[in-house]
């Protein structure tokens, strides 16, 4: 565990910061609750947690607003909790700065697998000799993929809808975000065409690396690179 392995959660739903909270901490993380918004954003930048939990609906202040003011001081990562899948598209469009999104009720298993995703992506890489099988270069200048030092043969669509997501691990895009960022000048493309674009990228680095999949599909929205 990192030196820094406290997870502050800001949620006013005192059954489920609780059950959450015991869920981190037989994980090994250090928890600590806040049950309003009014003093969140000082608490965070005063204790600097390695990861914030922030519900989008809380008394004195809400999530969103939260969210931008920690954004505007700090990198922490948040993950922002919602009671609605709509919310998480608009949040999206937002662009508030979150690490990741869940939609109520999520498992608290879930939670644990998403924070230690984030956290572990924020540990400093070791040095070896031995290549990562699961490390992933990207070279926008000659449009080549590598995959454990092995190419990866993708086309010019894929090869910027997967760098749009590896650009920002973790963050979750809507289809209609990386629409505008992979097709921008094409208005006749829909949105199940990032669904066949994702298909083929996957079914190219399995042929790789045998069953790793580092693209999440997050139900009713998107898509997430986990590194």
């Amino acid at each position: 565990m990192d030196v820094n392995d406290k997870i502050l959660i800001v949620e006013d739903e005192a059954a489920l910061a609780d059950i959450l909270k015991q869920y981190l901490e037989q994980a090994g993380y250090d928890v600590e609750i806040l049950s309003e918004g009014r003093h969140a954003v000082k608490r965070i930048l005063d204790v600097a947690p390695a990861l914030v939990v922030l519900d989008l609906m809380l008394p004195g202040k809400d999530g969103l607003t939260i969210c931008r003011e920690v954004r505007a001081k700090s990198d922490v990562p948040i993950i922002m909790e919602t009671a609605k899948v709509e919310e998480i598209d608009r949040l999206l469009g937002l662009e508030l700065g979150a690490d990741d999104y869940l939609c109520k009720p999520f498992s608290p298993r879930e939670l644990v697998a998403r924070v230690r995703a984030i956290l572990r992506r924020s540990l400093p890489r070791e040095t070896s000799d031995t290549v990562d099988p699961h490390r992933l270069d990207l070279d926008s200048e000659t449009w080549k993929v590598s995959l454990g030092g092995k190419p990866v043969d993708l086309t010019r669509r894929e090869f910027q809808l997967l760098e749009a997501l590896h650009r920002r691990p973790g963050r979750v895009f809507s289809r209609a975000q990386l629409l505008d960022l992979v097709f921008p000048d094409d208005a006749a493309v829909i949105d199940r065409t990032i669904d066949s674009h994702i298909k083929n990228i996957r079914q190219k680095m399995k042929a790789v690396t045998g069953d790793w999949d580092p693209i999440r599909s997050v139900y009713g929205v998107g898509y997430a690179f986990e590194s």
